[in-house]
């Protein structure tokens, strides 16, 4: 973050919602003007485009210095390297291919990038959240093992997710690198990961399991309260909601951490309910695989721990450190053989971590060029 807060250049950012579009600018990796809210249009293509255009003037005239940039996330399925949008589900206006990176540039005269918000999250706890806390830990506790890898999951509206990798965002061929939404579904092989990992599923769970309607479901905000016994309603209905959900989430997240060998982070308004879900998500990882002739191997190769919990983060960071000398010669080496991944929530909030992942991306960019 020290490297980002150094940095004098003003971008201009979007979240890029289904209801409402959220303008502001960023400098220095810190929020910069006041956020400029307007209603998307999203059934509209002209009037979502000259919303999105206005909102941008709009902060652009708050700002002290010209900005040298335009970065946001913006919803899928998209060709983001080329600022193409496609065929959206939340914003039906949106059809055929729409340049909206190459309109912005031409209004604008500046550079314009466009991204997934959950590669830019976990883009923004790569820089300035999960990855360094973590590494920073290790090294106050001597170990001589660092993570370069970050994997990240977002729990809202719906599931999305991204990885970072030596510092590089990770966007694949077509702009669909790390789309978790359509993994496997542990509880619902019918259904993708979505559908068990996301608002509308702890909705539903409650619902089915409260004996109520989807649309006498409260918000997963307040089946939290309800889960904890802070708010009045079916206790049990509650925790089985979050507890099939960490089911879901854990489920992929071991798929996905056994290709990736990183950290992983989770964010999103749904991650606050930790206390209920991670059980069942830690879990997951506990999961064996028989073999043929008998006998089990462990579901990861790595041992999996939960850096939320003071035990399992302490005993992380202190792994098998051990000092082993090279043969032939009096030098000794510090030497880890203790594999290991750690899972934790977002040390940034999901905003934060998109508004500095689209920052940060920007600017990475535009030095590029240079």
């Amino acid at each position: 973050m020290s490297v980002l807060a150094c940095d004098s250049r003003i971008v201009l950012t979007l979240d890029g919602g289904g209801t409402n579009f959220r303008f502001s600018a960023v400098r220095g990796g810190q929020i910069l003007v006041d956020t400029v809210t307007l209603p998307s249009s999203g059934e509209h293509l002209d009037k979502c485009l000259a919303n999105i255009v206005e909102g941008f003037q709009r902060v652009k005239q708050r700002c002290p210095e010209p900005p040298v940039a335009i970065s946001f996330a913006f919803p899928g399925p998209a060709d983001y390297p080329h600022g193409i949008i496609g065929d959206l589900n939340n914003l039906p206006g949106f059809r055929g291919g729409v340049a909206l990176g190459p309109m912005l540039e031409e209004k604008f005269g500046i550079p314009t990038y466009i991204n997934n918000d959950g590669d830019l999250f976990v883009y923004g706890e790569a820089i300035a959240g999960m990855l360094p806390y973590v590494n920073g830990l290790l090294e106050k506790e001597g170990s001589p093992k660092r993570f370069k890898n970050l994997f990240g999951v977002t729990l809202g509206t719906g599931f999305g997710g991204g990885l970072v990798t030596n510092g590089e965002l990770f966007l694949g061929d077509n702009s669909m690198g790390m789309e978790v939404w359509p993994l496997y579904n542990k509880l619902n092989p019918a259904a993708g990961a979505e559908e068990g990992a996301s608002i509308r599923a702890v909705r539903r769970v409650y619902a089915q399991q409260a004996g109520l309607a989807f649309a006498q479901a409260p918000d997963p905000k307040t089946i939290l309260q309800i889960g904890l016994g802070r708010a009045p309603g079916h206790q049990e209905a509650a925790r089985e909601a979050y507890r099939q959900l960490g089911v879901v989430v854990g489920a992929a997240l071991a798929e996905a951490l056994t290709l990736v060998d990183g950290l992983a982070v989770i964010g999103g308004g749904v991650s606050g309910a930790w206390p209920l879900f991670a059980p069942a998500l830690m879990a997951e990882f506990q999961c064996a695989f028989v073999k043929p002739e008998g006998g089990q191997r462990p579901r990861l190769g790595p041992a999996v721990f939960n850096l939320e919990e003071p035990a399992e983060l302490a005993q992380f960071l202190k792994g098998e450190t051990r000092e082993i000398t090279i043969l032939g010669s009096q030098r000794k080496l510090q030497y880890d053989p203790l594999q290991r991944v750690g899972i934790g929530l977002s040390r940034l909030g999901t905003s934060e971590a998109v508004s500095i992942g689209a920052y940060a991306y920007a600017l990475k960019r535009l030095d590029a060029k240079a």
